[in-house]
């Protein structure tokens, strides 16, 4: 599953630099969370960093993205691949 970030963001800046696939960056109002990068932190981390330091709980699960764990692994090599 991919992670997405709610219009309730208040763009505090702290999930960015948590985030070790770099998939977060600033969109056009708020921050947006790239599919394509985002493992849920599988490979790195337990749990999500961008959802533990959120201080406005906006950073729930994309359910347009659902995958699950071995997919985030196989996502999480790929990236590595690309590094």
């Amino acid at each position: 599953m991919a992670l997405t970030i709610t219009a309730e963001c208040i763009n505090c800046d702290v999930c960015e630099p948590e985030c070790p696939n770099e998939a977060i960056s600033m969109g056009g109002e708020y921050y947006r969370i790239d599919p394509g990068r985002c493992t849920e932190c599988v490979g790195h981390f337990d749990e999500p960093q961008c959802v533990q330091v959120c201080p406005v709980a906006c950073i729930p699960v994309d359910p347009q993205r659902v995958e699950g764990r071995d997919a985030l692994w196989r996502k999480y090599r790929q990236l590595l691949l690309m590094a």
